[in-house]
Order: structure tokens, then C-alpha cells, then sequence
């Protein structure tokens, strides 16, 4: 029994799985993401980006010596499927980290199984904000990076007076949050704030009633296929000359490409990454282009598939550095704030929040949906939780998400 529990040990030490295993079996990834659903439009970019991404691993000798395996079953845009999944490839197939999510629902119907499981979570995706978890690392853009500076662009352009509408969810409402935080902030006033459920796909009274309220700014956080029919709508109303402001829209489901000119006229999204960057940034251009060599029949790079792409290269940096896939060193060497030299410049991993520094891009669509970037923003550092929460997940274990209001 001691020569049996010797040899667990030395097989654990490794770093395999949630069990552990032999030094020449391969190094598993858990990809859970949509290919079907409402959210396959991105889904399929992020699953496509973490292929590209174990691919070059691969070719360049994979991690520890060992090759590099994705485990991805479709989560079909449905939750209670990705908390299927979820145990599926934790306690099945024994993955080392777990990547996936488009959703915020999604997010948080897995983050208590990875919880639980002590199992290395990384959330590759723009969200509302504000998780402080041990196990989650959140690679995309926050809040922080997109919402102080969506604002501050705006209104210093355009006047103090917001409406907002959002989608009926937590990614919309906490994110509502943070539109009227930071429009306060900066002496402006919301004059209206709707919630639309997922779903929906009519607009005419919405669209009344930003009339009736004569905004200076329109911001939009929006999801989804059905919700994006507002923005057709919106136009045939005769409003494009109203500036829209996102954090959403054309960077993950290129409503810029898929839907007719004006649609999305005069519209604002900071972003951290999108397609239209490889104009004017050489390594963007290179991940665009080595992206659609292997995936030639996709219709689009977006900020998750960059987002996606990058966690993974994080993790590996970090895997690399701990000479091992176990949980708990892994994430001792993410916590010493490794950093990988992405497609949209250099991300670093924040170690007290668990989120990532990232240059954050201002786009902006005209009436024929050109694609320029009028503002930029070099390094900016996710520490509101820090800041203002006293977070520190590399001094204290943490397990909730903070909004604006708490």
C-alpha cells in the first residue's frame, strides 16, 4: 500500500488531469463553447482560435514535452448543458484547465463546479466584471478597460445625456451599472435605461421612447442574433445621425459585416481587439491572416477568437513556468504576472484580480460601416476590484462577484 500510494504520488506530480498521469500522455484542454445556439457565432471563432492556438503549441514541441489535447463538446448556447460539460470533462476526461464561456449566465453556471472541483477556470471573454475567484482567470475585457473610456470618448464629444438599453440578464444589467457609474462620474445624466429580454426581436417602442427622451449618446449592450434585429430597426427609424456606444457590437458578431449599411452608423465600441486592426498593427494582421489559412471558410476574427487565442498562450507561458499542469502551482505562476505578446499587444495577467492588462482600441463605424480607430489606450490595468473591493486573491482566497452597487 506504501509502494502504491508512492508511485500516486510521483504520477500526480506530474500534473495531469484532476487525477493525474503519465509524463508521455498528453496535456488536456477543456473547451466549452457553442457551437450551436444563439451563440455559435462566436462560439465557433473561439473554438477555432483555441485550435490554432494548441496547433502552433504543438508544432513547437507542446508543453513539458508532452502534446497538447482539446476536449470540447458543443454547450449548445443552453446552461444547464454547460453544467453537464462542465463535470463531463473535469471528472471524465480529466482535463488540466478548463477554458470556455460565452455568456455571463454561462460563466456562472460552471464557476461553482470549478469551485468545487479546485479546477483551473479561464473565462477567455469580454463580461460585466467584478468575479474574484481563485480558480478563474478572466483574460478579455472588463469594465475597466471599456466603459470608463467608452464613456469619457462620448460624452466629451457629444453631451451629458445617455440612454441606455440592455440586455435582461447580469452581463447587461451589472454593465447598466457601470454606463450610469461612469456617466456620473463624468457629469452626465442617463435620461432613460431599459432591460430587453433575450429574445426579443421588436423594437418600436424602444425606439419611441429614445425619441421621446433626445439623448446626446445611445449605448447599447445588446446580445445575441434576436436582440441584434434593433439595429435594422433602428435605422429605418431614420436615427443614425444619433451616436450609438458599445462595448458588444461588431467586435464579436460583426453586425458590421452581416448586416446592410446604415445599420450600425455613427457607433463607438472599444474594444481589445477586431479584425480591422491588422490595418493598422502588423502583429494583427499576422493573427488574421494565419487565422483564416486554417479556417478559410470563417466569416470573421472577432475580439473572443484574439481573447480565446491569448488565454491559451497565457496558460501555456504559465504551465512552462511552473514545470507542471498542477492546479495550484499553475496558478502561483500566473500570480507572478505572466504575460504573453498577443495579436493586439502585449496581456499581462494582473495577479491580485486575476484579470489582464490590455491595450484597449477605440472603433468607430461610419455610414458605410468603415472600421477606423480614433483613440487607443496603452496598458490598462484592471484594478477597480483592487482598488476599491481590497481583492487580493494571491493574499486571500476569494469566491463571489462584486458589481458597482454592492
Amino acid at each position: 500500500m506504501l509502494l502504491l500510494s508512492a508511485c500516486q504520488s510521483a504520477e500526480t506530480s506530474t500534473g495531469s488531469g484532476a487525477g493525474g498521469s503519465k509524463k508521455d500522455a498528453p496535456i488536456k484542454i477543456g473547451i466549452l463553447e457553442d457551437q450551436s445556439g444563439d451563440f455559435s457565432l462566436v462560439g465557433i471563432q473561439k473554438l477555432h482560435a483555441a485550435q490554432l492556438a494548441v496547433e502552433e503549441i504543438n508544432n513547437n514541441g507542446g508543453l513539458l514535452g508532452r502534446q497538447v489535447e482539446i476536449v470540447a463538446p458543443d454547450t449548445q448556447s443552453d446552461n444547464k448543458r454547460f453544467q453537464e460539460m462542465a463535470r463531463k470533462v473535469i471528472l471524465e476526461d480529466q482535463v488540466d484547465v478548463v477554458m470556455g464561456g460565452f455568456s455571463s449566465a454561462s460563466r456562472e453556471a460552471i464557476r461553482p463546479i470549478m469551485e468545487k472541483n479546485k479546477m483551473l477556470y479561464f473565462y477567455n471573454n469580454q463580461y460585466e466584471g467584478g468575479v474574484a475567484s481563485k480558480y478563474s482567470f478572466n483574460t478579455g475585457a472588463i469594465p475597466d478597460h471599456q466603459i470608463g473610456t467608452l464613456m469619457e470618448a462620448v460624452i466629451k464629444k457629444y453631451g451629458p445625456k445617455v440612454y441606455t438599453i440592455a440586455a435582461d440578464y447580469n452581463f447587461g444589467q451589472i454593465s447598466a451599472d457601470w454606463v450610469r457609474t461612469e456617466t456620473e462620474r463624468l457629469g452626465g445624466e442617463i435620461v432613460g435605461e431599459e432591460f430587453i429580454p433575450l429574445g426579443v426581436s421588436q423594437f418600436a417602442s424602444t425606439i419611441s421612447r429614445i425619441k421621446a427622451a433626445d439623448p446626446d449618446v445611445l449605448v447599447t449592450l445588446l446580445v445575441g442574433q434576436e436582440q441584434s434585429s434593433f439595429y435594422g430597426q433602428w435605422a429605418k427609424s431614420g436615427n443614425t445621425k444619433l451616436p450609438m456606444a458599445t462595448t458588444v457590437n461588431m467586435a464579436q458578431a460583426y453586425e458590421h459585416k452581416r448586416f446592410d449599411p446604415p445599420s450600425l452608423a455613427n457607433m463607438y465600441v472599444t474594444v481589445t481587439f477586431m479584425e480591422e486592426l491588422g490595418d493598422i498593427l502588423p502583429s494583427a494582421k499576422e493573427f488574421v491572416d494565419k487565422f483564416y489559412k486554417k479556417f478559410p471558410d470563417d466569416k470573421y476574427v472577432g475580439m473572443e477568437a484574439e481573447t480565446q487565442y491569448t488565454g491559451v498562450m497565457l496558460w501555456a507561458e504559465a504551465v512552462e513556468k511552473a514545470g507542471t499542469t498542477e492546479v495550484e502551482a499553475v496558478i502561483d505562476a500566473l500570480e507572478t504576472g505572466i504575460s504573453y505578446d498577443g495579436p493586439a499587444g502585449t496581456a499581462k495577467i494582473d495577479p491580485a484580480t486575476h484579470h489582464a492588462v490590455r491595450n484597449v482600441y477605440l472603433a468607430y463605424a461610419d455610414k458605410e460601416h468603415k472600421i477606423t480607430f480614433p483613440q487607443q489606450w496603452e496598458a490598462v490595468v484592471p484594478d477597480w476590484l483592487s482598488k476599491e473591493k481590497g481583492v487580493d486573491l494571491t493574499k486571500k482566497d476569494e469566491f463571489k462577484q462584486y458589481t458597482p452597487l454592492d
